[in-house]
């Protein structure tokens, strides 16, 4: 067993992250490469959980924006983050690490419900835990219900993976000289507007205190080199 920053994590990563090259949907490739990262993790001691987002199939607000009411693009969403929660699972169960969804939304036929202690015990054994359909409740990002389930998990950290390895003070993909932050407070994301997550998210693992450790999930191995401290990381921390 590796020597872990954290122990217990919930890992949040994209929809967006699970296309690969696609302009859309799911690419198998980049879905079994994340999941051999989570394996990496697991198989070095970590208690893992994850929350993806539904971006890459449909994206609430940019269906309100065209005109669908809110609620009903929102809860869309949150089916598609079911759909990726699932490819996740399959993916992991393939590497032979045990693999748990939980939605927000109850679809007994497909996953678990969402239930606090069962997650726990889950996490207890050894089992990834993906949580899905977000809070379950429209006008929620599914940032909002990353920060929510790393709290009611007791969990030591959030691990937001993202195209580039931390934040920058202006877009790295567009301006060279943009600089990385090494490390933040809570309330400095939220004055500069910072957007690494929406600010809700951000103002809640405030509250209880989760630091939030942002990386490139595209650089392999870059999960494991995260949670043993080593790797390029912007670490979001009061």
């Amino acid at each position: 067993m590796a020597n872990l920053l954290y122990t217990r994590v919930l890992l949040k990563i994209s929809g967006e992250a699970l296309m690969g090259h696609r302009e859309f949907g799911l690419d198998p490739d980049t879905v079994n490469r994340i999941a051999g990262e989570v394996k990496t993790a697991v198989t070095h001691g970590a208690e893992l959980c994850l929350v993806i987002g539904g971006g890459n199939i449909f994206r609430g607000i940019a269906g309100a924006a065209q005109g669908m009411q809110r609620a009903s693009a929102d809860y869309m969403g949150m089916l598609a983050t079911v759909i990726n929660a699932l490819a996740m699972q399959n993916a992991l169960e393939q590497l032979g690490v045990q693999t748990r969804v939980q939605s927000a939304i109850p679809m007994a036929t497909v996953c678990e419900p969402y239930i606090r202690r069962r997650a726990q015990r889950h996490l207890e054994k050894g089992r990834v835990v993906i949580f899905a359909a977000g809070t379950g409740n429209p006008f929620f990002t599914t940032d909002t219900a990353a920060a929510l389930r790393a709290s009611e998990m007791g969990c030591q950290a959030i691990m937001k993976g993202t195209k580039v390895d931390g934040v920058y003070n202006a877009d790295p993909m567009k301006d060279p000289k943009a600089e990385r932050f090494q490390k933040l407070t809570h309330l400095e994301v939220l004055s500069r507007d910072l957007r690494v997550m929406d600010a809700a998210a951000v103002s809640l693992a405030r509250e209880n205190r989760i630091p939030i450790l942002v990386f490139s999930i595209n650089k392999p191995g870059g999960l494991a080199e995260v949670l043993t401290g080593k790797g390029k990381y912007t670490i979001i921390s009061d």
